[in-house]
């Protein structure tokens, strides 16, 4: 359980710190910008209590919302990703997801790239809507969640890989 804690624990507040000190800086032709801490969501433990992931979701994001002074969007989005997850899950992973056994260091890079995809397109989708919240710039929230989300997942696929892959 402490190794649990710990190693998740790392995770949550190293994402916080570069999404808030480094990514948050980043802001290419005003609409590609990464949001790198949804990793935290992604690769929480499959088999661990739902209802901790949903907290520490909201947790997050409103930690986001609160340096960013974004007022509550990272929040809906993170809960909402987190809330997803199951779905995504059984969508990318199949019957690994059932049996509980997906192990992320070892899973196939296709289906890594589908669940990381999938689930980057829904929190930027949720995540631009909500801090838009103007239906007539339908094509605003359409581009900066496409722009955003590509770089996302260019940047969640090569730290994912970078730093949990078993080198060999």
């Amino acid at each position: 359980m402490n190794s649990f804690l710990g190693i998740n624990g790392i995770r949550f507040v190293a994402l916080l710190l570069v999404q808030v000190i480094i990514c948050s800086n980043i802001n290419f032709l005003g609409y590609i910008n990464p949001y790198i801490y949804i990793i935290f969501i992604f690769l929480f433990p499959i088999r661990d209590n739902r209802m901790v992931l949903l907290l520490s979701s909201f947790l997050l994001g409103m930690l986001i919302d609160m340096f960013l002074d974004s007022g509550g969007v990272h929040a809906a989005a993170s809960v909402l990703l987190a809330y997803a997850r199951p779905v995504l899950l059984k969508t990318s992973f199949g019957m690994l997801y059932e049996h509980q056994s997906i192990k992320f260091n070892n899973t196939e890079i296709g289906s890594l790239f589908t669940y990381i995809s999938f689930g980057t397109l829904i929190h930027h989708l949720v995540l631009f809507s909500l801090e838009v919240f103007n239906i007539s710039s339908i094509l605003l929230i359409l581009k900066k969640t496409l722009f955003s989300s590509i770089f996302t997942i260019i940047l969640c696929i090569l730290i994912i890989i970078l730093f949990s892959r078993n080198k060999k």
